[in-house]
This record gives C-alpha cells, structure tokens and sequence, in this order.
C-alpha cells in the first residue's frame, strides 16, 4: 500500500544517502547496483556481477576504528571457513580498500522477517524452514561457532523451492568448549527478543544454548506470526518468560501462561518439540544435534545428510581474535594474517 511505497521510497533515498557518503568503488564487474538494507556493521545491496550475468549480494564494511576492523576480521575468519547448503554462500572476499571491505555473496530472493510480514505461515512450511534452520545450526555449532544474532531477518529464503539459509554472521564469535569463556563474550547481541534468560539474567556466560532459544522463539513466531516474547526491556522480556511453566522446573504460585494458550490451533507434536527447547535452564534444551531426531522434525531428518565442520574452531582462533582488541598495527597487518 503507500505506507510500503513510502517505507521503499524512505530507503532508496536513504541508500543514495549512504551511497553518495562511502561510494562504492567496485570497478566495471558489479553493475546495477540496488538496496537491501542495512546490517549491525555494514550496508547490503545486490548487483549484476558481469563475469557470470548473475545476481549477487554485496556487504560493504565500513571500518571506522580499531573495534570495526577487529568485528570485521573476525565475521571474515569465520564466514571463510563455513561451508553448508543452509548457510549463505561467501563468493570472495573485495578489500580491504581504504577504509573498508566487500563481502559478495549469493543472492536469496528474500528472508523470513519480510515473509511472517504477511502473516504466520503453514506449520508444514515452519517445519521445513525450522529443520533447515537446525541443519544449518548443528553445522555452525560443530565448528565452535556462536552465531549470536539469530532472528527472522537473517534468516534468507528462496520461496519457489522453499530453500532457507542462515547469513549474517557479523556478530558471530568462536567458542571452544572444553575452554571457559566468562567475561570475554560481549554484551548488546542477540535482538532483545529471541534473548535467552541465561543472557538475560547473566550477559557474559553462555553456551551455544543461546541460539536453540533464539531458533526455538523463530519457530513460534512462524506459527503464530507473532513475537512469542515482546518485552520492552529486559527485566519485562524475563518477566515474559517467566510466565510460561515450561521453562521452569520448581512449583510457582504464580499462574502461567500455557504454550497451548500462546500458540493456539498448534498441533501437541510441535507444542512438544517447542517446549523442549525453550527451557529455561540451557543445560536441559535439545541441542542442535539433537533436535532433528525429535518426533516432530524426523520426518525431515536425514542424519547421513546432516554434516558437520571437518575444521572447526580451535581456543588458538578465540584467543586470537581476543588479542586483536590490543593490537595496535596497521590494518594491513591485520588483514594479511587472515588471508588463505
């Protein structure tokens, strides 16, 4: 309608705002270029890359200060290493070129913030999208990898052959497990609303747990086409939480809001499987490994087709990255060590 051309008319200026400030110096080979939006460290547009006529995704980072460079070399390191038909596909890395870098990657048709726009979706859909979303997942997870900012909007789809693919991995950090990582994690990630209660109630310590809550939020809001937890802030978004008696283990006085209420017309298999992970305690929520064999989701589990990282992460690549925050050499220097 034309509060949507308004809203589209809004972010094309903006994007020639944005683009007239940086510029864009990608040479003859990217052409046509048109907006997608703006990420947490970069801008997003699409173009024709001419050397095969095809449609790509273009991130441009601009690096503003030794904390952007050191955000921006670590989502490099990590997307360089991730390899699986549900992640979006990095083409090649442009730069660093002045004061900022090109990450140019496959192009999807749209993503499922702008899918759930119109509405919930078919549970049968939900399904499908939810099993691709912990394929994805247990792959990322098997590397030592956090993506740490799972939510509708980077989760990219393809609509006519029904294909979802994680992207985004600007806030990814890695995360050995034999190793504690208290007080090195940063606070401020995870959009407020797929936030877990172990990073509501304690910032800095958290496992991979994280983002089975966050994809286990991302399936009810397919359902319902809602936000299942919409506080506005965070002592109101625990409070939220708190209401449901699935996530806790003691006897409350407290009434409570059963999933079955929240998510009305849901079939008993799918309030199950949701109920598994959005626990409250992390340690008793299915993993990503683990989810795909639950009954809800068998029927599109497919072990021998679930791989996982052959080079996963290391402490050595988490200690780097955090050593990288006091290193005070060029950005030359910085982006050599991570070349192939």
């Amino acid at each position: 309608g034309d509060a949507a051309a308004a809203s589209t008319a809004g972010d094309l200026k903006k994007f020639e705002s944005l683009m007239n400030i940086h510029g864009f110096d990608l040479g003859s080979r990217y052409t046509d270029l048109k907006p997608l939006g703006c990420g947490g460290n970069g801008l997003f547009f699409s173009a024709v890359d001419n050397d095969c006529d095809k449609r790509v995704a273009i991130k441009k980072i601009v690096l503003t200060d030794p904390q952007s460079v050191k955000h921006a070399l670590c989502e490099i390191k990590i997307i360089r290493r991730l390899d699986h038909d549900n992640i979006v596909k990095v083409f090649e890395i442009l730069g660093p070129s002045g004061s900022h870098v090109y990450i140019v990657q496959e192009y999807m048709e749209t993503d499922l913030a702008n899918v759930l726009e119109q509405g919930p979706i078919l549970e049968e859909h939900a399904r499908l999208f939810m099993c691709q979303l912990l394929r994805g997942l247990k792959y990322i997870h098997s590397a030592n990898v956090l993506h740490r900012d799972l939510k509708p909007a980077n989760l990219f789809i393809n609509t006519e052959d029904l294909v979802l693919k994680i992207g985004d991995f600007s806030l990814a950090r890695i995360v050995d497990p034999h190793c504690s990582h208290k007080g090195h994690l940063s606070e401020g990630l995870v959009t407020k609303w797929h936030r877990s209660p172990r990073l509501l109630l304690s910032p800095n310590n958290y496992t991979k747990a994280i983002d089975m809550w966050a994809a286990g939020c991302i399936f009810a809001e397919m359902l319902t086409g809602n936000t299942l937890f919409a506080g506005a802030h965070e002592l109101g978004q625990t409070q939220l939480i708190l209401e449901i008696p699935a996530y806790i283990r003691n006897d409350m006085t407290e009434p409570h809001k059963p999933l079955t209420q929240l998510l009305p017309g849901i079939s008993r298999e799918a309030l199950d499987f949701l109920g598994q992970i959005l626990t409250f305690s992390p340690t008793d929520r299915l993993t990503a490994e683990a989810a795909p064999s639950h009954p809800y989701m068998s029927i599109y589990s497919f072990p021998m087709d679930e791989p996982i990282s052959s080079h996963p992460f290391r402490i050595e690549d988490e200690v780097d990255d955090i050593l990288l925050m006091d290193e005070t050499h060029s950005h030359v220097y910085n982006w050599e060590r991570y070349h192939d």
